[in-house]
């Protein structure tokens, strides 16, 4: 077998890593006008913020949904989800977490936004007269008025701009009013001792992330969100009670109340006691 030259290996591998330095370092591929799509998804997350910050702004729901149709995500609604409840555990900013959060729900809730005109005065050729038009928008037909109004020995005309003021129709937050729909007992050896299980559903009995769960206790408070364990469900917290200690959780203002919760005495089938914990189940009426 006829073996390959030393100095022809040599001068093939110094030509591979010639080109290897020229295409990563001196001249590496540049991509322009990518699509959406093709973003890393820490890119991917910024511009999903970006799409809320602009709906937050606006309130021009079909305009952020076109734009997330670029992501080509299996489930737009999911994704901010997720990415609200990642915002909140790397300590990013609460507005910004809320705006993207605030998106998916009014993505799951189908809302639209209304808007308010202002009127505007026309002053020309000593003539008073009041009109309407309808200025038409994305989203809606917003009427505004013409008003032409005299001045003595003088002409002149004015014309200023409406101003559109976003009202948004009541879009459902994470803090709406809840029903305790399930509370049951859980002696399971696997789990561990005490675990209070929390699952929070909304109308459409999808699993709601981002909720609020606010625990109490005699020398005590604390406060633990949903969806930071997506392993086990968006909808999904947990927290981890004290025996002898009795508990009272709520989920915001209006909610339903689960009072006089304390860990149970179970035994397994070896005749061994732990400490057992419980489910609870809330959903939005």
């Amino acid at each position: 077998m006829r073996r390959i030259p030393w100095d022809v290996l040599l001068a093939l591998l110094a030509g591979l890593g010639l080109g290897l330095v020229y295409s990563w370092v001196i001249s590496p591929a540049r991509v322009t006008d990518a699509e959406p799509l093709a973003l890393r998804p820490d890119f991917k997350d910024h511009y999903r913020s970006a799409i809320a910050a602009a709906y937050a702004a606006t309130g021009n729901l079909p305009r952020a949904q076109a734009r997330l149709s670029l992501l080509s995500d299996s489930d737009p609604i999911e994704a901010l989800n997720a990415q609200a409840q990642r915002m909140l555990a790397s300590g990013e900013s609460l507005e910004q977490a809320d705006q993207v959060a605030a998106l998916a729900s009014a993505l799951n809730q189908g809302t639209t936004v209304e808007f308010t005109p202002t009127p505007f005065t026309e002053i020309t050729n000593n003539i008073v007269t009041t009109s309407t038009s309808t200025l038409l928008t994305a989203s809606s037909e917003v009427p505004f008025e013409v008003t032409e109004t005299a001045k003595p020995n003088e002409t002149q005309a004015t014309l200023s701009a409406p101003t559109l003021r976003p009202t948004q129709t009541p879009i459902p937050t994470l803090g709406a009013p809840f029903t305790l729909t399930g509370q049951e007992t859980v002696c399971d050896p696997n789990l561990p001792d005490g675990l209070l299980q929390v699952i929070v559903f909304d109308s459409r009995r999808r699993q709601l992330a981002g909720a609020k769960i606010v625990i109490t206790w005699d020398s005590g408070e604390e406060d633990f969100f949903t969806g930071l364990k997506q392993e086990l469900g968006n909808g999904y917290a947990d927290f981890i009670m004290n025996p002898n200690t009795t508990y009272t959780v709520q989920l915001g203002a209006g909610s339903d109340i689960a009072s006089g919760l304390t860990t149970s005495t179970c035994r397994t089938s070896d005749g061994e006691t732990f400490f057992g914990g419980i489910k609870l189940t809330f959903q939005q009426p």
